[in-house]
């Protein structure tokens, strides 16, 4: 198990190679394919700083997210220039809250996070683990209202090969963990034998997906 440590570590030395400067094309590629609304609450788990929550607030009305590290949500907003209200949930959680933006500081599996219409993971199943998956989707599922939907981006490698995170959670590990659920594979990209994780690393494969997981 990754112990929190290890996340505020990265951030604190700044080694966020998982961080994208820009908007996910991923991410404005398929957002479409969860058919959104304005209305629809959207739920960003271990969202960092990422730009994706600024794109996904000019879409919708209430996004939320949560965040481990509190250098990583104090960045988002000062490199953003905005300036949220901030209110201590308990004695382990703060809440920063701007016009559609909602962050928690804190613990996912214990943050108070109000049930949502989608969820967009493009770091958190992939940075878990595999015994500590089972518990990351539990917890999801449990936010999720009546006809949610997800919009999931996951890695497939040989775990052997490579230490995680991010970890590979193959198509079968998708499956299995949304078995009751509709789930829609929207894409995969094969890298080729110039991508650094096969050329440097070595790896036999590497692939990045994409999945439509609708209750």
């Amino acid at each position: 198990m990754i112990d929190p440590e290890f996340w505020h570590n990265k951030w604190a030395s700044n080694s966020i190679g998982f961080h994208l400067e820009d908007v996910n094309p991923l991410l404005v590629q398929y957002w479409p394919s969860t058919k959104p609304t304005r209305e629809d609450k959207v739920f960003v788990p271990l969202c960092g700083k990422s730009e994706d929550l600024v794109w996904l607030a000019t879409k919708h009305e209430d996004v939320q997210g949560v965040e481990l590290s509190n250098i990583a949500v104090r960045a988002f907003f000062a490199e953003h220039f905005y300036t949220p209200m901030v209110m201590p949930i308990n004695g382990h959680t703060e809440l920063f809250q701007f016009d559609e933006l909602s962050i928690y500081v804190g613990d996912y599996f214990s943050a108070p996070i109000k049930p949502v219409d989608i969820v967009y993971d493009r770091a958190a199943l992939v940075a878990m683990p595999a015994e500590m998956r089972e518990q990351y989707i539990a917890r999801l599922k449990n936010l999720l209202n009546p006809g949610a939907r997800i919009l999931l981006v996951t890695l497939d490698y040989q775990q052997d090969e490579m230490v995680g995170p991010p970890f590979s959670v193959p198509e079968s590990e998708v499956m299995h963990h949304f078995s009751e659920f509709k789930v829609t594979k929207l894409y995969r990209d094969e890298a080729n034998e110039t991508h650094p994780k096969i050329a440097k690393q070595g790896l036999t494969r590497f692939a990045e997906e994409v999945y439509l997981i609708e209750a």
